[in-house]
C-alpha cells in the first residue's frame, strides 16, 4: 500500500468535517455562521450516501434551535451512538446548559466549533474566543486548532479522547481565518487514525448506554449531603486527560511526520521572552519568531492546543528554562475581569514559585481584528522594554484607557517567494467565487502551496469583498491580510474614487481595474493621490471593460469569468496556457447541464480575459497629482467622525475615543443615506408620458431607491432643469414625479419589471457618468410631505408618504424589504419596532450603514435587536413597559382634569382620553394635550402634575408595536415564544418575513421549507411538509392571521396589515419573500412574478382571519390552483436541482408538493368553515349561559 501524500486544497471547515464524518454516528445540527459549512458537508456526505467508520452513512437530523441540537447529542450519547454537531457563538452558548450535565454524565460527544464573538453591545459573526471562553467551566474538554492543517490532524483527537476518557469535547478553530482560509493541505489517512481508537473503550461506553436489557438510572436528584462528594469524585478522571490527549497526539505525529503536543513549543531553545496563545494568530507568530530570532533576538512561542484540562506541570515542562518574561495572550474580553483565561491560567501555573517569570496580559483580535506582525513584535518589544505595560492591548488605539501598545506597520515577515494578490470585489457579483476556483487551479496543478482568505464588510449583500490570495513553493502561514501586494485588482469602477486601495500595491506591481473609463479618460476620472501613488512606484496599470464585454457575450453582469482569466493573463502566476485549459476544464464540469450555449459563452469570457486587458501608459505628471478627497466638514459628528471613515474603508484607524458615546451601541437612525456606493451597472429610466401613476415600481422597491412625489405650483417654477413633471391624476393642481438615487439604486431592476404600464414607463439602462449627479434627488427630497390628498392605506397613496427604511445591505431584488418599507410608510412614525436576529437584521444592521431613518420631523421606528431566540419575548415586553407607562400618563391626567375645569387644557385632557388608543386620531389630540399642557399658567398641584405629563409626553401618543422576522425565528427557534405570545391576549403585531429557508446563514431548510425543495440541511430535497404557522396561530381565538404575498394581490397585503393594526389583541401576518438563496432562473427582477406563480400553482396561499368579524371572519384571496407546481419548481434552482442531482427522489417528492397544493385550497376552505361553526357554537354557548343565568339563577334582566 502506497504511503504517497495526498495534497488536496481545502478550508478549515472541509477538513473538520471529512474527520468528523469518520467518527460519527449521529450529527445533531442548527445552522450558524461560521460553523454551518461543516453540517452542510456532512449532510452532502450523507445524501451522496458515503460511509462512516462503521459501514454506514451519518444520521444527521435539524433541530429547531442550537439548545434543541444539544439536547438530541445528549440523547444520542446516551442511547450508545457517537454524537457530533458543529456550531459557534450565540449557539454555543445556547447548548451550555447541556454541556454541564453531559459532562457531569460523562457522556461521549464532540463539538466543533468555528469560534465567534457574541452578541453584546453589536451582533458580529467573526472570529475569536468569546464563545468558547464562556464554556471553560462546564466541565468539557477544550482543545484549539490554529490553522486548516491542524484542523485535518487534530480533529480526530477529540473523537478518540471523548470516547476513552467519556468526557465531553470541544474542538475550536478561529471563526473565518481557519474555517474559511482556503489552503493547499495533507489529507491523513483516516483509516490509520482509525486503528488509534480504544476499541475496548467504545465496547465499555455502549455496555453503559442506556438499553431495557440492562436498565440503569442516570441523573438523581442529591442534597447537599453528596453532590459535593460526587463532584469531586470525578477528580482523577480529568487529571488523566492530559496524558490521553498526549499520547493520541503522538499517535497522529507518527501517521503525519508532524509534531503535536498538548502545548507546543516554538523558537530559541534558550529564549528570555515567549509568547504564550492558541489559535490562529500562532502562525504568525511563527513568522515573527523567525524574525526575531534571525535577528540574534532569544524569543519563543508557546503554543496551547489542550486548554481544558490545563496541565500546569506539563506547561511548565515545554518553557525554555531562561524564560524571563512571557506575555499571555488572549483573543477575549470579560468586562470587569482582571484579564483574560490565558493570562490567569499562566499566572497560576507560577504561583507559589520562586522562579516565577514576569507575566504580561495582553488582549487582541476581537471579532476577527487583523493580527499583524508588526504588533505581535510590539509585543515582544513591550516585554523587553523595562516600563512595558502589564496589561494591555493590540491592533486598537486606545486613546481611552492606554492599553494600546504602538506598533509601527509594516512588517514583512513573509517568505521571499510568497506572491500576494489582492482583489476588491462587489458582494454576489462572483469575484470570491472566482477566487476560490483560482486558489485550487494553482494549488492543484501549479505544484505550490496556497491561502485564500476573503474579508468581507458588515452588508448582507452588495457589500465590499476583498481576497487575499498568497501563493508559495513552502507552506504559508501568514494569517493576516495583505497590505502590500504583487498583483492588485479592482473590480468595481466606483470603488476607485471611494477607497483608498491604491497603496496596497508594491512597488513595480501589477494594478487591473475593471472600468468603462478609456485610457485618455483616466486623467480626468482617477483621483489625484491615485495617479500619483501609480507614477512614483511604477505600478504596472491595466484596464478592462469586463462589464461590457460580458454584456456583449450575453453574460449581462457577470463579468467573473472574464476578469479570472486577466488575473491568470497579468499575474504569472503559472503559465497562461494551462490556466486557461484549466478554467476551460472548470466551465465545461460546471455549466455543461445549462447546455452548450451557456458553455460556449463561459469559454469566450475566458478568452476575453485573456485578450482584452490594455496597459495603460502612465503620463509622467501624474507624479505630481494633487490629493483632491476631502471631507464634507458639515456633516454631523457621528457621519464625520465614524460613518465616513468606516465607509472608506478606514474603521481600523479610528480610536477607541471615538466610539464612548456610543458605548451601549445605540447610534442615530438614517446613516445609510450618506453611503452613496453607485454600484448600479443599469438603472431605471423614466418615461412620464407613459406612466400610469399607480406607484407599483416604488412599492416594489427594495431599496426605496425611486420615490413618487407630489408637486405643487411654486415647487414645480422652482424646479431644477430637468426635473421632469406630468399633471397628477387624481390631485387637482399638482404634479406628478418619479425620482431615482442614482447612487443608492442597486439595479436590480424590480421597478421596471413590475411596471404596469403596456409600454413600459420604465426601463433599464447601463449607466453613464450621469449617475453621479444627484440634484434632481436633492431637490426632491427637499419637497413639502403633501398629507390627505390620497389615502394612506391604500397602494397609491402609501407611497406619496416617505420610506422609513431606505438604502440597506439588503440584496438586490430582495423579498423582504419592501415589506418593512411598506410597514414604515404606514406607521413607522409610531411604530417600536423589535426585530430578531436573521437576515432582516443582517440588513438592517449593517454598521456604519443604518438604513431604518426618520422623517422630516424626526419621528420614526424605534428600533432594536434582539436574539435569535427570544424575539416575540422582547416584544410582549415591549407592550406591557409601554402599556405601564401609559396608564401611568393617564392616570396622571384624569388626577389633572377636576383641577382645570373650564380650561383649554381641560377640553385637550377630555379629546385625548377620548382617543386614548384610536391609533389614528390620539396622535394629533396627544399634540395638542402637550401644547395645552406647554401654554397653561398652573400653580400647586396642577402644576406638578402637568410637569410630570410633559415629563413623559412622548408616551402621549398611541403608538404600535410591530415584531418583524423571518422563518427561522417564527417557525423554528422562536416558534415557542411566539405560541406563547398569541396567546396573551395583548395588542401586539408580528410580521413573518417567509423565505423559507435560513437566509441569514446561507439558505438551509427549515420548518417553512417545502416539501420537495433542496436546501442545505436537505441535499436530498425536504421530505416533510411546510409547517402551517398560521392555521397553527388560529386555533387561539383572539389572533388576527393573514397570508400575503405582494406580488400576487398587493391589495390584499395592504387589507391585512391595516386589519392586524385595527384588531386589538395579537396579530400575524405571514408574508411570501423569494430569497436569492431559491436560485430563480428569471433573476432576482422578478421576484413580484415569483410570488404571483407560487400563489397561482397552490404553494402559497392568500387569506385573513380576523376575528372581529362575527359573520364572516374568513377571507379566502385566491383562486383555486391553476398552474402545476413543477411548472414554478422548475423556475427554481432550489427543485430544479434536485430534479438533476436525485431525479426519482425530485418525481416523488414533487408529485407530494402537487397533492399538497391541491388539498391545501380546500382543505384552508373547509378549515375556515369548521372554524366559522365553532365561532358561532361559542356565541351559542355564551347566550345559553346568560339564558340560564337570568332565568334560573334570577339575575338582574336589565344588567343582562
Amino acid at each position: 500500500m502506497s504511503d504517497k501524500k495526498v495534497m488536496k486544497t481545502m478550508d478549515g471547515n472541509e477538513a473538520c468535517a471529512t474527520v468528523a464524518y469518520h467518527f460519527t454516528d449521529v450529527a445533531g445540527i442548527y445552522p450558524i455562521t461560521p460553523s454551518s459549512p461543516m453540517s452542510e458537508k456532512v449532510d452532502e456526505w450523507s445524501a451522496a450516501g458515503k460511509k462512516n467508520m462503521f459501514g454506514q452513512p451519518v444520521r444527521l437530523v435539524e433541530m429547531q434551535s442550537e439548545a434543541g441540537a444539544a439536547g438530541a447529542l445528549h440523547g444520542v450519547a446516551e442511547a450508545g451512538a457517537l454524537a457530533t454537531t458543529f456550531t459557534s457563538s450565540q449557539g454555543l452558548l445556547l447548548m451550555i446548559p447541556n454541556l454541564y450535565i453531559m459532562a457531569g454524565h460523562r457522556m461521549p460527544a464532540v463539538f466543533h466549533v468555528a469560534a465567534r464573538s457574541v452578541a453584546q453591545h453589536a451582533n458580529n459573526i467573526f472570529g475569536d474566543h468569546q464563545d468558547v471562553m464562556s464554556c471553560r467551566t462546564t466541565g468539557v474538554t477544550m482543545m484549539s486548532t490554529g490553522s486548516v492543517q491542524e484542523v485535518m490532524d487534530l480533529a480526530a483527537v477529540a473523537h478518540l479522547t471523548t470516547i476513552k476518557t467519556r468526557v465531553p469535547f470541544i474542538h475550536f478553530h478561529d471563526g473565518f481565518r481557519t474555517s474559511h482560509e482556503i489552503q493547499k493541505i495533507e489529507v491523513i489517512d483516516l483509516d490509520k487514525v482509525e486503528k488509534l481508537l480504544d476499541r475496548q473503550a467504545l465496547e465499555d461506553y455502549h455496555a453503559i448506554a442506556m438499553n431495557p436489557e440492562h436498565p440503569v438510572m442516570r441523573t438523581t436528584v442529591q442534597g447537599p449531603d453528596v453532590y459535593y462528594q460526587s463532584q469531586e469524585a470525578n477528580n482523577g478522571a480529568y487529571d488523566s486527560i492530559p496524558a490521553v490527549v498526549e499520547g493520541y497526539m503522538q499517535g497522529i505525529n507518527e501517521i503525519t511526520g508532524r509534531d503535536y503536543h498538548i502545548f507546543n513549543y516554538y523558537g530559541a531553545k534558550d529564549a528570555d521572552r515567549v509568547m504564550v496563545m492558541m489559535g490562529s494568530a500562532c502562525e504568525c507568530a511563527r513568522e515573527v519568531v523567525d524574525y526575531l530570532c534571525a535577528k540574534g533576538e532569544k524569543v519563543g512561542l508557546m503554543q496551547i492546543h489542550l486548554f481544558r484540562p490545563f496541565d500546569m506541570e506539563y506547561f511548565l515542562n515545554a518553557l525554555p528554562r531562561t524564560v524571563k518574561k512571557i506575555a499571555a495572550m488572549d483573543r477575549s474580553k470579560e468586562p470587569g475581569a482582571i484579564a483574560g483565561a490565558v493570562y490567569l491560567d499562566v499566572c497560576a501555573a507560577f504561583a507559589n514559585r520562586s522562579d516565577a517569570p514576569e507575566i504580561y496580559g495582553g488582549r487582541y483580535g476581537l471579532a476577527s481584528k487583523d493580527v499583524t506582525p508588526a504588533q505581535l513584535k510590539a509585543v515582544f518589544d513591550n516585554m523587553k522594554d523595562e516600563s512595558g505595560k502589564h496589561l494591555f492591548t493590540i491592533g486598537v488605539n486606545d486613546d481611552v484607557t492606554h492599553l494600546s501598545l504602538d506598533v509601527h506597520e509594516p512588517l514583512i515577515t513573509e517568505s521571499a517567494d510568497t506572491v500576494s494578490c489582492k482583489f476588491w470585489g462587489l458582494g454576489s457579483d462572483g469575484t470570491v467565487g472566482a477566487n476560490k476556483n483560482s486558489a485550487k487551479i494553482i494549488g492543484d496543478y501549479a505544484g505550490m502551496y496556497t491561502q485564500a482568505y476573503f474579508e468581507y464588510d458588515s452588508k448582507k449583500s452588495y457589500g465590499i469583498t476583498k481576497s487575499h490570495l498568497r501563493f508559495s513553493k513552502s507552506p504559508i502561514r501568514s494569517t493576516y491580510l495583505i497590505k502590500a501586494a504583487d498583483f492588485l485588482a479592482c473590480h468595481s469602477q466606483s470603488y476607485i474614487t471611494r477607497y483608498d486601495m491604491i497603496h496596497e500595491i508594491k512597488d513595480g506591481g501589477t494594478f487591473l481595474l475593471n472600468t468603462s473609463w478609456t485610457e485618455e479618460e483616466l486623467t480626468e476620472k482617477l483621483p489625484g493621490d491615485v495617479k500619483q501613488y501609480i507614477a512614483r512606484h511604477n505600478v504596472q496599470f491595466y484596464i478592462v471593460d469586463a462589464n461590457r464585454l460580458a454584456r456583449e457575450l450575453g453574460l449581462g453582469n457577470h463579468a467573473n469569468m472574464i476578469l479570472q482569466a486577466a488575473f491568470f493573463k497579468l499575474s504569472g502566476v503559472m503559465p497562461v496556457e494551462d490556466a486557461v485549459r484549466h478554467m476551460k476544464e472548470a466551465v465545461q464540469k460546471t455549466y455543461a447541464k445549462k447546455g452548450e450555449k451557456v458553455v460556449n459563452m463561459n469559454m469566450a469570457a475566458v478568452d476575453a480575459g485573456i485578450n482584452s486587458p490594455v496597459k495603460v501608459n502612465v503620463p509622467a505628471d501624474w507624479a505630481n497629482a494633487a490629493d483632491d478627497r476631502t471631507v464634507d466638514e458639515t456633516l454631523p459628528d457621528v457621519v464625520k467622525n465614524i460613518v465616513v471613515p468606516c465607509n472608506r474603508q478606514r474603521g481600523d484607524d479610528l480610536p477607541v475615543s471615538a466610539f464612548l458615546p456610543y458605548q451601549d451601541g445605540t447610534y442615530p437612525l438614517g446613516t445609510s443615506k450618506y453611503d452613496k456606493r453607485g454600484i448600479a451597472a443599469f438603472l431605471p429610466q423614466w418615461d412620464s408620458n407613459k406612466c400610469l401613476q399607480c406607484n407599483q415600481c416604488t412599492f416594489v422597491c427594495p431599496h426605496a431607491a425611486i420615490r413618487a412625489y407630489l408637486v405643487d405650483e411654486e415647487e414645480a417654477a422652482a424646479a431644477p432643469a430637468g426635473f421632469t413633471t406630468v399633471p397628477a391624476k387624481g390631485a387637482k393642481g399638482l404634479q406628478y414625479r418619479l425620482q431615482v438615487s442614482t447612487l443608492d439604486c442597486t439595479g436590480c431592476g424590480s421597478c421596471a419589471a413590475s411596471c404596469l404600464s403596456k409600454d413600459k414607463a420604465l426601463t433599464m439602462q447601463p449607466v453613464d457618468d450621469t449617475m453621479y449627479d444627484e440634484t434632481n434627488w436633492n431637490y426632491a427630497l427637499s419637497l413639502k410631505d403633501k398629507p390627505g390628498v390620497f389615502d394612506r392605506k391604500t397602494l397609491k397613496g402609501s407611497q406619496f408618504s416617505q420610506p422609513l427604511v431606505e438604502f440597506s445591505g439588503a440584496c438586490a431584488g430582495c423579498g423582504e424589504t419592501p415589506y418593512a418599507k411598506l410597514i414604515t410608510q404606514l406607521y413607522g412614525e409610531k411604530t417600536y419596532w423589535v426585530n430578531g436576529v436573521g437576515c432582516s437584521l443582517a440588513w438592517a444592521g449593517a454598521f456604519p450603514s443604518l438604513p431604518y431613518t426618520k422623517n422630516k420631523e424626526g419621528r420614526g421606528p424605534a428600533f432594536y435587536g434582539t436574539l435569535f431566540e427570544d424575539q416575540a419575548e422582547n416584544g410582549l415586553g415591549v407592550v406591557l413597559a409601554t402599556k405601564q407607562r401609559r396608564a401611568y400618563v393617564k392616570q396622571v391626567a384624569q388626577q389633572l382634569l377636576p383641577l382645570v375645569p373650564g380650561t383649554e387644557l381641560e377640553g385637550a385632557i377630555h379629546a385625548w382620553l377620548a382617543s386614548f388608543d384610536d391609533l389614528d386620531a390620539n396622535d394629533a389630540d396627544a399634540r395638542k394635550l402637550t401644547a395645552a399642557l406647554e401654554s397653561a399658567s398652573l400653580t400647586g398641584e396642577a402644576a406638578e402634575l402637568a410637569e410630570k405629563l410633559l415629563k413623559n409626553k412622548d408616551q402621549l401618543g398611541k403608538k404600535v408595536v410591530w415584531l418583524f422576522g423571518g422563518d427561522g425565528w417564527a417557525y423554528d427557534i422562536g416558534y415557542g415564544g411566539l405560541d406563547h405570545v398569541m396567546a396573551s391576549g395583548e395588542d401586539i403585531n408580528v410580521f413573518v418575513v417567509d423565505t423559507e429557508v435560513y437566509s441569514n446563514t446561507g439558505g438551509q431548510s427549515s420548518k417553512a421549507t417545502p416539501v420537495g425543495a433542496s436546501a442545505k440541511f436537505a441535499d436530498g430535497g425536504k421530505k416533510t411538509a411546510k409547517k402551517d404557522l398560521g392555521r397553527l396561530m388560529m386555533t387561539y381565538p383572539n389572533v388576527y392571521v393573514a397570508s400575503v404575498a405582494m406580488g400576487a394581490n398587493p391589495a390584499q397585503l395592504m387589507k391585512a396589515v391595516t386589519e392586524a393594526v385595527a384588531h386589538k389583541g395579537p396579530s400575524i401576518v405571514i408574508a411570501y419573500a423569494p430569497c436569492i438563496n431559491h436560485g430563480i432562473k428569471a433573476g432576482m427582477n422578478n421576484v413580484q412574478a415569483e410570488m404571483k406563480k407560487a400563489v397561482d400553482c397552490g404553494l402559497w396561499p392568500l387569506y385573513r382571519y380576523d376575528p372581529n368579524k362575527t359573520e364572516k371572519p374568513f377571507s379566502l384571496d385566491y383562486k383555486k390552483p391553476s398552474v402545476p407546481v413543477e411548472e414554478f419548481f422548475n423556475g427554481e434552482v432550489r427543485y430544479a436541482g434536485l430534479k438533476i442531482k436525485y431525479p426519482e427522489t425530485a418525481a416523488k417528492l414533487f408529485a407530494e408538493a402537487q397533492v399538497e397544493a391541491d388539498a391545501r385550497y380546500d382543505e384552508i376552505g373547509s378549515g375556515l368553515k369548521i372554524k366559522q361553526i365553532q365561532q358561532e357554537k361559542k356565541e351559542l354557548l355564551e347566550s345559553l349561559e346568560m339564558y340560564y343565568r337570568v332565568f334560573f339563577l334570577g339575575e338582574d334582566v336589565e344588567e343582562k
